[in-house]
């Protein structure tokens, strides 16, 4: 970074815009600011569940994530960089590849739940899902990296995949739906 921060507060923001790298002035509510917003919550939650004892195997991944999802942060920050690649994405199918290959095969859907690890993992996956809704909503009025869209489309298996493993190692319970609870529930 070749900037430090030596002021935390501005006072540029106070009337509802910020700026981005480029120097343009856009206004906080466009959606150009919430995808980043988005990327930035998804980033958090992968920190609280690095923070939640997992695997030392599984945490490293996770923060390699999390520092392409500061790269992606910063490509919706500089309107027309591209970080992301068709590596970033290959190297996040192998692990779902290898992270599913040691779980039972999927007969029905699985309810959120299970280990406290693998809850976390599955709001991260719905954050990443909603990263995702808010990019395809920037890419119908503006030009980015395609790649990036594919990377957290990729990321929001591979966090179903971790919540999965996450509940198998920890000894939680995966809960599945049972459609025939509809015709006893309340």
């Amino acid at each position: 970074m070749s900037n430090r921060l030596t002021k935390i507060y501005t006072r540029t923001g106070d009337e509802g815009t910020t700026e981005l790298s480029n120097r343009e002035r856009i206004d906080k509510s466009d959606i150009r600011i919430e995808a980043m917003g988005d990327i930035d919550e998804l980033n958090s939650i992968l920190g609280l569940l690095r923070a939640n004892n997992i695997s030392n195997e599984m945490s490293g991944y996770l923060l390699n994530i999390q520092h392409r999802l500061f790269d992606i942060g910063a490509e919706l920050a500089i309107p027309g960089n591209a970080v992301i690649s068709p590596e970033s994405i290959e190297k996040l199918e192998k692990l779902i590849d290898s992270f599913n290959s040691d779980l039972p095969v999927l007969k029905e859907f699985v309810l959120p739940g299970g280990s406290i690890s693998a809850s976390v993992c599955h709001i991260a996956r719905t954050i990443c899902r909603r990263s995702e809704r808010t990019l395809v909503k920037l890419a119908r009025t503006e030009s980015f990296n395609s790649e990036t869209l594919r990377y957290i489309n990729r990321l929001s298996d591979l966090l179903f995949v971790f919540a999965r493993t996450l509940n198998q190692d920890e000894g939680g319970k995966e809960v599945l739906w049972d459609s025939e609870r509809l015709k006893h529930s309340v």
